[in-house]
């Protein structure tokens, strides 16, 4: 059955339809308004904040005396280096030492079989004694002889006779002298001593072996460590002015062991090479230490720095707050009000971890050393804390 415009079904329908369009458009109305108003919120907070700096770290620029020095790579060597060979055949003994042990000069090392040697020395003692009772004899016939010629008992001719076997009984008895004291040195090579103060390296030739004179392995290489060189090479360049530094006093030589903690060893130059190598165009030098503390060891490698004179007054940066650009160097400085420049700068040399600047730069002035890849002229920056404290 269909249904009229007027039948209550069709009123009720429209009805819905109104208050349904009606909602929908209230709601619309709120979204709208609240989205405004969070809108005007978000932009007044916004307009509130103000922009963080961009974090850095800064060290001030010193003046200070800093030292004019030559950078180079050395080798240490020791002092003076001996190998012990022995002076007589003979067997091995005793030992007296461990390997890698501290020796004194004259300190006993080995001791050879010496009872060949002191039956020599008996035997030259000996025949010295027998010689010296003819001597006597002989002297004594001189004498009387002598006394007989002045008596015309006997001719010259005899006498020159005794005269001749008394002066070759003095010449024997001078021989078994020499042969004594020969023998005695041969019988004090058994002992073999340390012929300096040094360190002993390994035992070539062990105790019970049979040894020969100056055989060409040793029994054991000596090494003196206190003192102990090291020797580095610098271009030729640098020649004039070692020379004439060294020429006004003591020239101050650094040694660094890379890759340690420990500190530096100070020493003094001590050896200047008379010829510049050809092939390098270097000078070779030669640095002698103390070695107190046994830091330096033969056959290491070390830093080397030679110090020429000190600088007064030297404009320094670390050497992290230079950078290179496509101008050349430069840093970024921090101005009064935090934000930061660049400053072109002319390094005159880097000394380990701080640069001296010949220009362009003024003590207290404050550099960026961490954080440059942030930066451009006018940005505002912000110190960390514990970097500006220190």
């Amino acid at each position: 059955m269909r249904q009229s415009n007027g039948s209550p079904f069709g009123v009720r329908n429209r009805f819905r339809v109104a208050a349904a369009v009606a909602a929908c458009a209230i709601g619309a109305m709120t979204a709208v308004t609240l989205a405004a108003c969070s809108g005007q919120d978000s932009e007044a907070k916004q307009g509130k904040a103000e922009v963080p700096g961009v974090p850095v770290i800064v060290a001030t620029v010193e003046k200070k005396n800093m030292p004019v020095r030559i950078q180079a790579f050395g080798n240490v060597e020791p002092y003076a280096t001996v190998a012990v060979k022995a002076r007589v055949d003979g067997q091995i003994i005793k030992v007296y030492f461990k390997e890698g042990q501290d020796v004194r000069k004259d300190e006993p090392l080995f001791e050879l079989d010496p009872r060949t040697f002191e039956a020599q020395l008996h035997q030259a003692q000996a025949n010295l004694l027998r010689d010296q009772a003819q001597l006597e004899n002989a002297s004594a016939q001189e004498q009387r002889y002598k006394d007989l010629l002045h008596k015309n008992f006997v001719s010259k001719e005899f006498y020159a006779q005794i005269r001749t076997t008394l002066e070759a009984a003095q010449a024997t008895v001078r021989a078994d002298q020499a042969a004594v004291e020969n023998a005695r040195v041969q019988l004090g090579y058994t002992s073999i001593r340390s012929p300096i103060n040094g360190r002993t390296g390994r035992i070539l030739i062990q105790e019970g072996n049979l040894v020969k004179a100056n055989d060409t392995n040793p029994l054991v290489v000596i090494n003196q460590i206190m003192p102990i060189y090291v020797n580095f090479s610098v271009p030729e360049q640098y020649l004039g002015e070692i020379r004439h530094y060294l020429a006004q006093g003591t020239v101050s030589v650094d040694a660094t062991l890379p890759n340690t903690s420990m500190p530096a060893v100070i020493g003094k130059l001590a050896f200047v090479d008379n010829t510049v190598d050809p092939a390098t165009g270097t000078i070779r030098l030669k640095a002698v230490f103390d070695n107190k503390e046994k830091i330096l060891w033969p056959g290491q490698f070390t830093n080397v720095a030679l110090t020429l004179y000190t600088q007064p007054d030297a404009i320094v940066v670390p050497s992290q707050a230079v950078q290179t650009g496509p101008k050349g160097q430069y840093v970024f400085i921090v101005k009064a009000d935090l934000t930061t420049d660049t400053r072109a700068v002319v390094v005159a040399r880097t000394e380990g971890a701080e640069t001296v600047v010949a220009k362009g730069l003024k003590p207290g002035e404050l550099v960026v050393t961490n954080g440059q890849l942030r930066l451009t002229p006018g940005v505002k920056v912000q110190l960390q804390k514990a970097q500006a404290e220190s």
